[in-house]
């Protein structure tokens, strides 16, 4: 019923944990989850999962939050998206908030991997924090409407989900918008069509109510479903139902492929 759009199964929270992260995510009927790219130094851990499991996808990219790594090219980029279970660019994008001082790296940093996501025709992955009016400039400067792709884990206002949906992409919730304090968010998840909505963990953080506090997992991004669901006014049946779809739409994931 259920897709996790973004996670980090490759994190040390989850060494030799992986049968019974899996195991959860089928009680819980979450069918597939992308692992996420955050450096290129750990892409292979990702890819290898990827490779390992029917119903784990990767993407390719470097975070923003990493100023002292390996400097992606949009030829090196493009060459590892080329893997058949890799079907994103990213994370990448753009934050103001963790770093300080001159972040025009940054910036060039997100324009290889725009550039990269159109050449290799595959969606992008975008972290956005405190550097919305940024972002959207910097994908509507670059082209990415070309190629689409979900603003993560989103916590920015309504004018910026609007802009990022006018050039294609879906905005995806974490458990942050189950939390008390999130009511300006839940208004935001309010206003997403159907066709660019997504679900996500981010594991292991953010975990949603009931498990704040605990090391997240996939298997519970049913309660970001639930939330939505409950806010929106629909049954959870439909939340999963349009968020699956989006997610084999925009990522380009057959549903026979993971099917076990």
């Amino acid at each position: 019923m259920f897709i996790d759009s973004h996670c980090h199964l490759d994190f040390p929270d989850f060494a030799g944990k992986t049968d019974q992260i899996l195991a959860r995510m089928r009680d819980n009927a979450v069918d597939a989850a992308l692992c996420i790219s955050v450096t290129l130094d750990e892409f292979p851990a990702v890819l290898q999962l990827a490779q390992a499991h029917p119903n784990l996808w990767a993407s390719v990219g470097v975070h923003p939050d990493y100023p002292d790594c390996v400097e992606p090219d949009v030829e090196q980029l493009v060459a590892l998206a080329r893997h058949p279970k890799v079907v994103a660019i990213g994370e990448t994008g753009l934050d103001y908030y963790r770093l300080q001082g001159d972040l025009e790296w940054q910036r060039e940093r997100f324009r290889v991997h725009i550039r990269a996501a159109i050449a290799a025709d595959k969606p992008l992955i975008v972290h956005t924090r405190a550097a919305s009016a940024d972002t959207i400039r910097l994908l509507r400067e670059e082209g990415a409407e070309r190629v689409g792709g979900v603003l993560h884990c989103f916590t920015e206002d309504w004018e910026t989900a609007e802009a990022a949906i006018g050039l294609g992409f879906a905005i995806s919730f974490s458990g942050i918008v189950t939390f008390k304090s999130a009511q300006s968010l839940r208004e935001v998840a309010l206003r997403v069509p159907d066709a660019n909505l997504l679900i996500e963990t981010d594991a292991p953080y953010l975990a949603p109510v009931p498990h704040r506090g605990k090391t997240n997992e996939p298997a519970f991004v049913r309660h970001v479903g639930e939330c939505l669901a409950t806010l929106r006014g629909v049954s959870i049946e439909h939340i999963g139902h349009v968020t699956t779809s989006n997610f084999h739409r925009i990522f380009r994931v057959l549903d026979a492929s993971y099917k076990v």
